[in-house]
């Protein structure tokens, strides 16, 4: 008989493949943005003055061009895979990224960055990340750079009409609670408590 653990880790599994099928009936070649943490970066911490960073091997060996490209992962991540499914020609490049640009806009863009986590002191030993906020003021930045390449009107459209994908939170319970024996924030709250404060705070971050 299977462990619980086994039985768990194949439950989430088909969970993911079931949305993943989901996800490919809503609509053909619309846009998708990208916010979060390392599970679904895709280079920016390249450009970034940090620590967390996926750009040596083996990061990378089985992709494509079995080169790093900045993502966590030996191969294609889950933006890549669902960018697949939704029809997109290619997957949403890094926000920072020199090359975003032009018609690379309309496919979208990826502002997650490795280390984030809910709160803004989750990750600070990986000092330059483009932290939680920071991602949505890049948002911003990034609605208006497209309102001035397709109008304000077609810019709108393509926004609303997009998927928007956040991947947040695990770098919360790992790196600001777990990882550092008696962390400020373990001091701080008992575990129950804790987990009651990051969703508060995660309902902040989305209003």
């Amino acid at each position: 008989m299977a462990s619980s653990s086994t039985f768990t880790h194949f439950l989430m599994v088909l969970l993911f493949l079931l949305a993943i099928g989901s996800i490919a009936s809503l609509a053909d070649a619309r846009a998708l943005f990208i916010f979060g943490d390392s599970l679904v970066d895709s280079g920016n911490n390249n450009y970034l003055t940090t620590t967390a960073r996926a750009d040596a091997p083996p990061y990378g060996i089985d992709y494509p061009t079995r080169r790093p490209t900045g993502r966590f992962s030996n191969g294609l991540n889950i933006p890549d895979l669902i960018g697949q499914k939704i029809g997109l020609s290619e997957s949403p490049l890094p926000c920072l990224s020199p090359e975003f640009n032009g018609k690379k806009l309309l496919i979208g863009a990826n502002f997650a960055s490795a280390g984030v986590g809910i709160l803004n002191d989750t990750g600070v030993q990986f000092v330059n990340i483009l932290r939680m906020y920071r991602q949505l003021e890049l948002f911003q930045e990034y609605k208006r750079r497209l309102s001035a390449q397709v109008g304000s009107r077609r810019a709108h459209k393509l926004v609303n009409q997009a998927l928007v994908l956040i991947t947040v939170g695990g770098n919360d319970f790992v790196n600001n609670y777990y990882l550092v024996p008696y962390s400020a924030r373990s001091r701080q709250y008992k575990l129950p408590d804790y987990v009651k404060f990051l969703i508060s705070e995660y309902r902040r971050l989305l209003m």
